[in-house]
């Protein structure tokens, strides 16, 4: 491995900014990325690509998302906050290029379900719309919106209430096997990846030897 590069804030200002972007969003390693589905009041329905994603926690179960300084207003969080659902789909292989697509701007009047050639899926009384063609799909009931005013974002929490996971994912101690669903993962703003297991290890403990619970 070649020597170590080392940057300091001060010369993030030297650089062209997009690089500077590049560089800092790729040192946090590499990310949930999914598609947020909303609808409006009136049934128009928007998607958006996140590579945000947190959980908070398994008793609700939480989840936590970050959107960047508005304006430009936001469509998706308006629409969380008036109707209160929304979704989260995994994006695998197969849709991952029409993912992206859905970070482009578009006039309201124009679904990124159709400029990005996805399906929406209204199913179970949810009122927010699924991504047809993800294989890990989330429904999120909006639960508390805190501002952040360092850098005048907003962190979004919700709870989920829907799960949709392929039967052949799911272990039986509940672990959900993202290989078989074909999820990816992505670094930066536009590098998707796919994942290699390497382990699953035994819960740690002191003075315990941490093994491999894989099953062959």
């Amino acid at each position: 491995m070649k020597n170590k590069i080392n940057f300091k804030t001060s010369d993030l200002g030297k650089m062209d900014k997009q690089t500077a972007v590049h560089l800092i969003n790729s040192l946090g390693g590499f990310k949930s990325v999914a598609l947020v589905g909303t609808s409006d009041g009136q049934g128009n329905t928007n998607l958006s690509i996140f590579s945000s994603f947190f959980h908070i926690g398994a008793n609700p179960p939480l989840i936590g998302m970050i959107f960047r300084p508005s304006p430009p207003e936001r469509d998706t969080m308006r629409n969380i906050l008036d109707t209160r659902f929304y979704t989260i789909n995994h994006i695998n292989e197969k849709i991952y290029k029409q993912a992206h697509q859905t970070s482009a701007r578009y006039n309201k009047e124009i679904s990124e379900f159709d400029a990005a050639g996805l399906s929406a899926e209204y199913k179970n009384n949810f009122p927010a719309p699924f991504v047809l063609e993800s294989n890990i799909q989330l429904g999120i009931e909006f639960k508390e919106k805190t501002d952040i005013s360092i850098n005048n974002t907003t962190m979004i929490i919700g709870e989920i209430v829907q799960v949709f996971i392929p039967e052949d994912c799911l272990s039986e101690d509940g672990f959900v096997n993202l290989e078989k669903a074909n999820t990816v993962t992505c670094s930066g703003l536009d590098s998707y990846h796919k994942t290699v297991q390497l382990d699953r290890l035994s819960y740690a403990k002191a003075n315990k030897e941490i093994t491999s619970i894989l099953k062959s």
